[in-house]
């Protein structure tokens, strides 16, 4: 989950190109346009920058998505569309915009409306403050499934876009629009996905830190409601920030009126939906949360609230009470996970005023506690002494032990041999250089090979890490075509086991030439079972 900056852009100038050549220009035909995409050499047929809603602009804007406008002429698939512009960024023309929702499908070239392929939906992250894994080329994962699976990304707003919480909202808007974005996607494919050859009724929602937290909120959505939008989901680095209500947001809601002079106005939403995009991006920053220390700024701002029909309440407790779908489930963390964002602490002091600028609702003897659990640990290179500590202590009560407690409890509700969990442990020396260890999210370049590849040297082809590409790819294609990791798996690879009775739990420890099982440490179960009993004041 990348920070605001300005590699997004470089990413995604990088992620958009393959070494493919085009060939002829397939088209495929909506009941509100028809599209022209295109045809590679390498036997897949890519629609890119569909719109699957209308823009959301005007009075659209802090509204939930609405079906796009038909389209008489044929339009143009052949280049993605612009990412929704994010916290912190400015409109880049060709790149962010906040007309941006926009669907790609890539699909075998002899896949046509019979075929019932299975479809790999992709939810990016970004901390729902920016688009930030954009665009990701399906070509490889089709390629290596054998021609046998369709793959679907897209974008979604977010930010203050995304996600503006208030009483005026409810009123005469939606909250949580970004999420809602993601739920059209989701029935877009069941409308549309067997024209380019998939199954309605084998979709799997795979996500990437904040994406996987959406996979988490789609799996919990409606108290659990199962509309038949997917049948597996895969959250990648499960990402669970605070998540309170609207009443806890209000303030930040008149922050954002107050600093663009639409608090003097009888309707400051409307004043709100006036604003061109240039005057929104000037507030689309982080502030501190109400009650939260005023520097460290929380690493997020703009984020989901309780809404009581999407969102009925906290993720501990819809997974805990079982007001989930139940689905297979493949979901897995880092060794670690904080160590992109944890604040750079040189007293435990400092430890506890970083978390409390992100979990606001702890209290002076919760922090305590967590400075107990997270002493001062081992140095590390280039960071200050008790940056290890705020690392652990951000990476495990955001993502590793959320994920875990998915995996427990889906487990429990469904079956303990159909949810898989595992660990990611590869080194890649970019980052163990930097002191980071093994981060957040590193397995993406594994998971989609090139050209994601190309930009972590060491998978692309000849590098260091370069035999986990495949190892872990196959299990992921096999995961999304059958929902199971193991019967598709790469020949050398180890059985993944599942997750198995009880809350102990196994797990599939990747790491380069010694992949293999392991049970859950006790150490870090203790440590889960700590910040399960601090959720409800974090509100996650």
């Amino acid at each position: 989950m990348a920070r605001v900056g300005f590699a997004i852009i470089l990413l995604y100038s990088a992620l958009t190109h393959g070494a493919v050549v085009r060939r002829t220009s397939p088209t495929v035909q909506l009941d509100y346009a028809t599209y022209k995409g295109v045809r590679l050499d390498a036997g897949i047929d890519q629609y890119l920058g569909m719109r699957f809603a209308a823009p959301p602009l005007g009075d659209l804007r802090f509204r939930a998505p609405k079906d796009p406008d038909s389209a008489l002429t044929v339009q143009d698939a052949s280049e993605f569309g612009a990412i929704c512009v994010g916290t912190g960024q400015n409109v880049v023309t060709g790149v962010t915009s906040e007309d941006c929702l926009f669907v790609n499908v890539f699909t075998p070239s002899n896949a046509n409306s019979t075929s019932q392929l299975p479809v790999w939906v992709y939810i990016q992250g970004g901390g729902y403050a920016n688009n930030s894994n954009a665009n990701y080329n399906g070509t490889d994962v089709i390629q290596n499934s054998g021609n046998d699976l369709v793959f679907v990304n897209f974008n979604y707003r977010v930010g203050l876009l995304g996600f503006l919480a208030s009483e005026e909202v409810v009123k005469n808007g939606d909250l949580n629009v970004g999420l809602l974005d993601q739920r059209k996607v989701l029935e877009w494919v069941q409308k549309y996905i067997y024209l380019f050859g998939g199954d309605p009724d084998h979709v799997v929602i795979h996500g990437a830190s904040a994406g996987a937290g959406s996979v988490a909120q789609h799996l919990a959505a409606y108290n659990g409601r199962d509309d038949g939008l997917f049948v597996g989901a895969i959250p990648e680095s499960t990402f669970w920030p605070t998540r309170r209500t609207v009443a806890e947001m209000e303030p930040q809601y008149n922050l954002v009126v107050q600093n663009t002079g639409c608090a003097g106005t009888s309707d400051t939403l409307a004043c709100l939906r006036a604003l061109d995009i240039s005057t929104i991006q000037a507030v689309n920053v982080q502030s501190p949360f109400p009650g939260a220390p005023s520097q460290p700024l929380p690493l997020w701002y703009f984020l989901p609230v309780v809404d009581g029909t999407f969102v009925t309440g906290q993720l501990y407790d819809s997974f805990q009470n079982g007001n989930i779908v139940k689905v297979p489930l493949l979901v897995g963390d880092d060794t670690n996970e904080g160590s992109n964002f944890a604040y750079n602490a040189t007293t435990p002091d400092e430890v506890s005023t970083f978390m409390l600028s992100n979990y606001p609702g702890l209290n002076s003897t919760q922090l305590e506690l967590i400075n107990e659990v997270y002493p001062l640990m081992a140095p590390v290179i280039l960071h200050a002494a008790y940056f290890p500590s705020a690392s652990a202590a951000y990476g495990e009560s955001t993502f590793t032990c959320p994920g875990n407690h998915m995996a427990a409890s889906m487990a429990a509700y469904l079956s303990p041999d159909q949810v898989w969990n595992y660990n990611w442990n590869v080194q890649i020396p970019e980052y163990t250089d930097l002191g980071l260890g093994v981060p957040h999210t590193t397995e993406t370049a594994a998971i989609f090979g090139y050209p994601y590849s190309a930009n972590e040297a060491s998978f692309a082809p000849g590098g260091l890490n370069a035999p986990m590409v495949l190892l872990t790819m196959d299990y992921f294609i096999s995961f999304v075509t059958t929902l199971n990791p193991n019967t598709l798996k790469n020949t050398a690879a180890p059985t993944w086991d599942g997750w198995g009775n009880g809350a102990t739990g196994n797990r599939l420890k990747f790491q380069l030439n010694a992949t293999a099982m392991e049970v859950i440490p006790d150490d870090l179960q203790q440590r889960c079972q700590f910040w399960q009993s601090l959720a409800s004041s974090m509100e996650i």
